[in-house]
Formats: structure tokens, sequence, C-alpha cells
């Protein structure tokens, strides 16, 4: 449509004359349901009229205005209106939109044309009323599409055809955002501007191709039958990750990092990130490289950089166990942690995800991760999902088994992401949808998928026959050329180059292989001399102390108290920040809350960084906290850790969204890039940690063995038997405790402020990056007990094992209570209650690793005593007797005997009945001081 000086002079100068007014009005009728729905310079024109809430009166006026328009520009004066003639461009209109809408559903995205579609009718321009005769019909469609102002049926229908349903598969008509939106149709529809790569380009490609297909089969000639989730069929997916990346970089991204499951990770490894083949085919060999246990070779990570034309990329694969989707969040963790460690503002680094088709769909952590992507504590500024869809899951194939939608990417949907389908036999329709994916994630900061529609040549490993359970699959993936050789073909037939140079291909490939060295020419080493963690690489616990200048410290506690004067608190919180300011002057004990926070001060002060996340972090579960204010009039915030000083550390703390498997193997990801910070996870409650235990188990406890990754992450598990159910009471302390070995990672039951505070300034100045499992109190909280003076945090340390308290006669103590955690104070109340000489209470507050030296000083004038009790709150099955008793009785003395006192062993975690815990509570506490 021409743009004129004013409508008038439009209308006059177009074909919608007063003939159109039917037109015009259902295309406005169009533009009030949805503006992207008509072109944009129609929207231009509708935008200039005054807006009503009423959408029939804004009609009205429209409407009114046209027909003004229409009349005065019509040579007798008089409203002349073709309704057939109007009818029909409407129709065509929405032929188009249709297309627009559903076009991915007649797509050609399968490469074994097996793929049973849902139906489309409104794809066919029959279903508008419109017969073959009608083929050759006119339309002014005002460059609606394509920039073309007038456009036959026939035309029309092949332009929709060759831009929607040809091997890309555009879904994006569910981006609500009108200029995301409108970004996309137009960069779809760009398609038609052919060619769209050059000749260099197009090689480049096919060299890809070649190198992706070379390694598999090189791999499977050399040893054949060994485990290595080949990529064939999916060979595209080489060439689309190096496109990202040199794309990437145009668009001004310096790290790109990845993570992905096992499916194709070799590949990746040797023909993106140029890992040495040498090496693989070592481990092939089953040789060993680097300190640890190791893991197989299909889950190992590894870093390189990466020159493009336009500078370096750097880039990192994250290591992965067989969890598939559970490194997505690792990915946005470390990605998150590296944006703030350059005052990025997520322009720079690139999280890019790789995904299974029927993984994506079926895993819940992607549904958790795809939550987070734009929350203000986790968002990266976008994700690039990639789906290589081998349209089977292990041996499931019908998608009436896999899933319950149409697409295994429907689940996009949820943050309005678009997906890209893209035929994995055509490899410039996969680069044109890498460029695709990185300007959007640039210009939007969102996520985006790609969906690459591919196959699996063998089956789910080289040892599986897929024929099996596959019969009709796998016949034609037999006869189905590969994508290299579809390519090759298509060059040559396009006069690009010959056989011959296609063969040479081959052969410089298989050569650079035999030769075992780097088989990427944009290879660079990565220069380790400055990185942040080499100072960490010690092996031992190095002592820690815990002395902090006393003047800095009354005035941090003095500033972590103020807030301004206009803040009103809620009267509780006023409260509890009234006690701090006393706490901070030396006139009261502090209590558990003040300690930790005068933690985070004194490490903020010192220069590092804390990141504190989880559910309610900010308050804390159990009123502790606060260190976020609110005020009560406006409902502002105000942090007072932020505002020490100019020079102070980076404070966070985050409300995280509410699941814990995703928050957790983020705070892991981000853990594990930033020695620097402080990275603390809080359970709201400590057995919520259930719901993480894959990164527990997978990443936290043996992240360093596997793959030699150091990681400080902190983990603090609210614990305690106050009688409130088998959900709310214990942290599941015997998980982590079975966990522990080779010294790699630390259990802690910190049961004073003093200790709370030591134990995390300990975590950040010691030169050891391991993660630390806290059980932390619930009633302790508060407990007139659990209290510590200014001079035991600046003058202390943290104690592993405290020895007992009371001025006891040591020759009278005929018995000795060893415990952990909140029972210590049960003890100690009822003991002073009963008047007690004769038993001793010694407290161990690292139960791993378990400190021998502490334990036999603490035990050191209680020789003579045979009689030694563990106790504890858990049941006899849980808790820290069963990892542990073998620990405690090292340290007990030669003629010693020690016996379990607490709960009988149980199913569930507590009981359920406050008056059947009481009597458990008070029978245990007695039997350990009878």
């Amino acid at each position: 449509m021409q743009q004129n000086n004013s409508i008038s002079e439009w209308l006059e100068s177009s074909a919608l004359d007063g003939a159109n007014q039917a037109y015009i009005e259902n295309l406005y009728e169009s533009y009030l349901q949805d503006p992207l729905s008509v072109d944009s310079s129609w929207q231009e024109v509708f935008n200039r009229f005054p807006k009503t809430n009423i959408p029939e009166q804004s009609h009205s006026k429209v409407r009114d205005y046209f027909k003004r328009l229409a009349r005065d520009n019509s040579p007798n004066g008089v409203t002349v209106i073709d309704p057939n003639v109007s009818a029909r461009l409407v129709k065509a209109l929405q032929f188009v939109n249709a297309h627009r809408n559903r076009g991915h559903l007649h797509a050609d995205l399968d490469p074994l044309k097996m793929w049973q579609r849902m139906d489309a009718p409104t794809l066919d321009y029959r279903f508008y009323g419109f017969n073959d005769n009608d083929l050759d019909e006119v339309f002014n469609i005002g460059g609606y599409v394509y920039n073309k102002e007038q456009i036959t049926l026939r035309e029309l229908a092949d332009a929709l055809r060759k831009t929607y349903c040809s091997t890309i598969g555009l879904e994006f008509m569910h981006v609500n955002d009108l200029e995301a939106r409108t970004w996309l149709q137009r960069k779809v529809e760009n398609l038609l501007n052919k060619p769209l790569f050059n000749a260099k380009e197009q090689v480049q490609f096919l060299q890809e191709l070649t190198a992706a297909d070379g390694l598999e089969r090189y791999l499977g000639a050399k040893f054949p039958g060994a485990k290595r989730f080949s990529l064939e069929g999916s060979d595209a997916f080489i060439l689309l990750m190096k496109e990202i990346i040199r794309h990437g970089k145009r668009s001004g991204i310096d790290d790109v990092i990845m993570g992905m499951a096992h499916r194709g990770r070799l590949n990746m490894l040797i023909n993106v990130l140029g890992k040495k083949p040498a090496e693989l085919f070592d481990e092939f060999a089953g040789k060993k490289h680097g300190n640890g246990t190791g893991d197989v070779k299909y889950h190992q990570g590894f870093s390189s950089d990466f020159m493009t034309e336009d500078g370096l990329v750097h880039l990192a694969l994250a290591f992965n166990p067989s969890h598939l989707e559970i490194v997505s969040p690792v990915v946005i963790g470390s990605v998150r942690a590296r944006q703030k460690r350059t005052n990025d503002d997520k322009s720079k680094v690139l999280a890019v995800t790789v995904h299974g088709d029927s993984a994506v769909i079926g895993q819940g952590v992607v549904q958790e991760t795809l939550n987070m992507s734009a929350t203000r504590g986790y968002s990266v500024g976008g994700t690039i999902r990639i789906v290589i869809n081998n349209q089977i899951g292990f041996t499931t194939s019908n998608p009436q088994d896999t899933r319950s939608t149409e697409y295994c990417t429907d689940i996009a949907k949820m943050i309005e992401a678009p997906v890209i389908h893209v035929n994995g036999d055509d490899p410039e329709a996969v680069a044109y949808a890498a460029r695709m994916a990185v300007e959007y994630r640039t210009l939007f900061k969102r996520d985006i998928f790609i969906d690459l529609v591919s196959y699996r040549r063998h089956g789910h490993n080289e040892a599986d026959e897929p024929s099996a359970t596959q019969p009709l699959m796998y016949d034609r993936i037999k006869k189905h050329p590969t994508p290299r050789k579809i390519y090759a073909d298509r060059l040559v037939s396009a006069g690009i180059i010959n056989e011959e140079q296609a063969t040479e291909l081959m052969n410089n490939y298989r050569d650079a292989l035999d030769n075992g060295e780097c088989v990427v020419p944009e290879w660079r080493a990565v220069d380790i001399s400055s990185k942040e963690w080499t100072k960490y690489l010690s092996q031992e616990w190095l002592e820690y102390s815990g002395s902090f200048d006393r003047q800095r410290f009354l005035g941090l506690a003095q500033k972590v108290c103020e807030y301004p004067e206009g803040h009103q608190l809620q009267s509780r919180v006023n409260k509890i920040y009234a006690d701090r300011l006393l706490m901070a002057k030396g006139e009261k004990l502090l209590d558990w809350g003040m300690a930790e926070t005068m933690a985070y001060a004194t490490l903020l002060d010192e220069g590092y960084h804390i990141r504190l996340s989880g559910e309610d972090a900010g308050r804390g579960t159990f009123f502790h906290r606060h260190s976020v204010l609110h005020n009560q009039k406006d409902a502002t915030l105000y942090i007072p850790l932020t505002k020490l000083h100019n020079a102070q550390g980076r404070f966070e703390v985050w409300d995280s969204v509410l699941t814990e498997n995703a928050v957790l193997a983020f705070e892991y990801g981000y853990a594990t890039t930033d020695p620097k910070t402080l990275t603390i996870w809080e359970a709201q409650f400590g057995d919520f940690a259930n719901c993480a235990q894959v990164v527990i188990d997978q990443f936290i406890s043996s992240g360093e063995q596997k793959w030699g990754r150091m990681c400080g992450l902190v983990m603090l598990l609210p614990h305690g038997y106050e009688g409130q159910g088998p959900e709310h009471s214990s942290a599941r302390l015997e998980r982590y405790l079975q966990l522990c070995a080779q010294q790699n990672m630390q259990v802690c039951v910190p049961s004073t402020p003093a200790q709370i505070y030591h134990l995390l300034r300990r975590q950040m100045v010691r030169k050891v990056r391991r993660p630390l499992i806290v059980i932390t109190p619930k009633s302790l909280l508060r407990h007139p007990l659990a209290v510590s003076s200014i001079d035991e945090l600046v003058d202390g340390k943290y104690q592993n094992v405290i020895a007992e308290i009371d001025n006891l006669d040591p020759t009278q103590v005929r018995r000795v209570v060893m415990c952990s955690g909140k029972v210590y104070y049960d003890l100690l109340e009822q003991r002073r209650k009963n008047n007690q000489t004769d038993v001793a209470i010694v407290r161990i507050e690292q139960l791993y690793p378990y400190p021998h030296e502490e334990m036999k000083a603490a035990l050191a004038a209680y020789q003579h005593v045979k009689d030694y009790v563990w106790c504890q709150e858990e049941p006899l099955n849980q808790g820290a007797w069963y990892c542990s008793q073998h620990n405690f009785i090292t340290s007990i003395p030669e003629q010693g005997k020690l016996r379990y006192v607490g709960r009988p062993a149980s199913a569930s975690p507590a009981v359920g009945y406050t008056s059947l815990h009481n009597e458990q509570q008070t029978a245990l506490v007695n039997e350990a001081l009878a």
C-alpha cells in the first residue's frame, strides 16, 4: 500500500475506493481482534483513529469515517459497494492468515515421510470458496504479503506454501508481543528471497555435514558395538551449532555455554569444541585421563575458544549425567554467574540447551526451567533451546505413547516461545533457523526453540537392534540416504562442486582423524593462566581463622540495622530490628538471624559476593532472616545488606519459583562458575530437597570426583523434631552422610548463632570450594539458650566439636552422651532440671569430614567412662547413627561401649500425632540421661 500524505489521498490513488468499504470494515474488524492480523501498513492507518473502551463505538467511528472518505472520493458523491469483490478479498486475506497460524502443520519436516500430521483444511484455498477456475484471479492485497501489490491466487498459494509449508515450519502466532510476532512473520517471509546462502557458505555446510558423518563412520568401524549414542540421522546438528556460534559472534556474543545429553555428544566434542580424536580413542580403549574416578566418555564436558570471522567466542559444554534434562538449569545458572561476573547486560553470554524429543516434553524439570526463564532472579536474557528430534525415545515412537500434544515442543507455548520446526535433511533451512534463533534472542532477550526433525540411524545405543520394535521405521531408514549424501548431490546438481570434490572432503576428514589431532579449524586453546579456579585446586581442608576486627564488626552491625526513616516496618519485624540494634550495641546476645546476617555483612565488607535463594528466602520460612524490608505504606523494598558501603561485594536474595529441582540445579551451575560468590540455596523445609535428589546425587556429591568440577554451594536445610509431622521434621540427614566419601563435601549441624556465623564465613575464607550441607534449626532460631556473644563471633572460629559447657567434675561423670542439633538443648535443660552432674554432653557439629582429633580432645577427660551414648531425635534407621557409628566408635576409649538412644526404626521420618511425638521425645531424653 502506498503511504501518501493523507488517508483520502491514499484512497483516491488506490484500488480500494468506495467499492471496497466492506473490505475495509472486515479488515478493521480483524484489527480490533488482533492488530497483527493485518499488514503493518494497515496497522499504521488504523492506529490513527481515536480509541474507545467500547469496541462497537470505536468500530462505528471508523466505519463512518471510511464511508465519508469513500463518498467524498466517489465521482458522483454516491457510495458504490460491490459486496462480492470485497468478500472474496477478505477470504484471500484469511487464506494468508491461516498459513501464518497453521502452515507448520503442512510443512515438509519429516525426512522419513512417516509423520502422521494433524489435518489443516484452512490451508487449502478451496476452504474459502475458491476453485481451480479462480487461480488466475488477481487480488489487490496492498503489499499485504511479499511486498507485491497485485497477485493471482495461484501465485499467492505457491508463495504461502514455499514460505510456511516448506522445510521450515514456524509456530509463532501464540507470541502475544506484537513487535516480536511482527519480526518473526517478516523473518520467515524472507525465505522467498533466494538464494539465502552463497557458494562459500554452502561448501562450508557440506564440510560440516561431512565431519559429522565421517566421525560416526570412523568410530563405528574402529570400535564396533561400543556405545557412542551416535548422531547419525541428525548430522545437521553440527552445522546448526557452528552457525549459532558464528552468527552469535556477529550479534555480539562472546561466550556460548551449552548443555546436552548423550545423543551426539561425542560428535559435538570433536567437531565443534575441538577435543582431540586421539583422546577420545583412548577413552574408548579404557585409558584414564586426569584425577578422580572419572565418568563415561559421553558425559564429559569441555571448553575451548572458537575463532570466527568476527572474532573469538569462548565455548563451554557442561558435564552431564544420564539424567537427560537436568543439565538445562545447570547451564542457565552458569550463564547467570558469567553475566554477573562481567556486569553483562545479558547480551554477551548465550545459553544453548539441547534436548531429546521424548525428554523435552516428558521431564518436569523442563517446565520448571522454562518457568524460571523470565523471572528476576534466574533470567539470562533468553536461551536457544534445540530439540534433536529423533521421533523416538529409547524404543517408544508412537506419539500417543510419548506425549499428549501434536508436537514435542508444545511445552514452549507456556512461555510464548516461538518454535522453528526444521527438516534435518535440509542444511540450508537448518542454518537459516540458527540465524533466526540468534537474532530473535538478541533482539528480544527471550527463549526460542529449534525443533530439528530427523531420525536415529541406529538403536538407542549401537548394541541395540531397533528393528525389533520399530520395523517399518528402520526399514525406511536403511534405504534413506545420509544428510551428507543428500546435500552433496544437491550441490553437485547445482554446479557448486563436483563429485571428486565431495569425495575429497571425506578423505581429508578421515586423514585428520587418523592423525589424532584437533579437526576443528576454528579451535583455539583456552588460556587458563588467569582463571579464577586455579587457587582452589588444593585437596586439603585448610585451617580457618575466624577473627574479625571488632570495630569494623560493630560498624557493620549498626549498618545492617538501619533503614530509611519513612520506611514503615510491620510490627513484628520492627521488634526484630529493634532487638538487633541492641545486639549491635552489645546490650543483648546475638540470636541466629543476627549472627547469620553478620556473616553476610562481614563477607560483603571483604569483597565477597552473596547469592541466597529459595522459597521465601528473603524473609526466611521461620521468620528469622528479614533481609528484605517491606514498607507497610507503599510496599517498597529496602535491603540493608546492599547499603554497607560503596566498595562492598554484591548481595542478592531471591524468593525462588516454587520448585526445588531446577532451582537447586541452577544454583549448582552458578556456584561451579563463580568461586568468589557464596552461593546458598535454602529449602523451605529440609526434606523439600527430596524433589531435587538427582541434583544432589549426580552433581553436588559426585561432580568433583567424576568431572573435576569444584563447587562451593551451600544448602541450608531446616531440621528438627517439633511435632510438625512426617514432612516437616527431618531434612534426611542420613542421605547426605551416605553420599559422603573421598572428602567430597561437608555435613554440619551448627547449634549456636556463633557457629552459623563462622560456618558461613569459613566456606568463603578458606581456599577450598566443596559443597556444604547445613542442617539448620527451626525452634532454635528463637531458643533462649541458643544465643552468642559478640566475642564468640569476632574472636572465635567454627568448632567441629563442642565439649561439655557446664562446670562438671570429669571424675564424677559416669556417662557421656554424644549428639548433634536441637536435641542437645532438650538434653541440657532436662539435665539441669534433674540437677545431674554425672552425665556429660558433647556436641558433634561436623559429621563429615568426621573430626577425629577434636573428638579425642573433647573426650580426653572421660577415659575412665565405659558408658557412651549416641542420642538422636531421628528414628534408628535414619539420622546419623547408621552412617556415622563407626566414626563414633573410633573416638571412645577401648573399654567403652557405645549404644543408641532415640526413636525406634520407622518407615516414616516422624509421627503425625503431637501427643505421640511428645511421648517419644520425653522417652529418648530420659533414657539418655537415666
